[in-house]
């Protein structure tokens, strides 16, 4: 009995990868474009060499408002992703990272990296695809 449980949910939890694959399979808006950070140049915070670590191996869906500001967190170890809560300020951490202030032009859904490693921040750009994010630790469990 206890084999045939085992391979039940080894089956549910193939099906849901199948699911979540499809699911995320696009992180371009509808036109093709990602999206660009309005605020990109005048926030000393974009200019930061190094990505934190991966959170997630997939992007977050996001309604967002245009002319708000947002902080997304690029170190990686928020608890409130894909924004910032101040974790990073925590000096027992050793932190090297600030969040990336952005604005957006209009009022939709946008997907938002997770895995913080695009060369879009914050905008997903498909390298959560890579081998190197797929293969790499995050720190959600999956």
């Amino acid at each position: 009995m206890a084999l045939n449980v085992n391979m039940m949910f080894q089956r549910i939890s193939l099906f849901r990868i199948r699911i979540s694959s499809k699911s995320f399979s696009s992180q371009k808006s509808p036109d093709g474009v990602i999206p660009k950070n309005k605020l990109e140049g005048i926030i000393s915070a974009d200019s930061q060499q190094e990505n934190g670590v991966i959170y997630d191996k997939k992007p977050f869906r996001i309604q967002l408002e245009a002319g708000k500001k947002y902080s997304w967190c690029l170190c990686g170890r928020s608890h409130k992703q894909p924004f910032c809560d101040g974790t990073h300020k925590t000096e027992q951490l050793r932190i090297k990272q600030k969040p990336i202030r952005f604005v957006v032009d209009e009022t939709k859904e946008y997907w938002l990296c997770n895995c913080k490693q695009t060369a879009h921040r914050p905008f997903c750009d498909g390298t959560h695809k890579t081998d190197a994010v797929q293969e790499g630790t995050s720190i959600i469990r999956q």
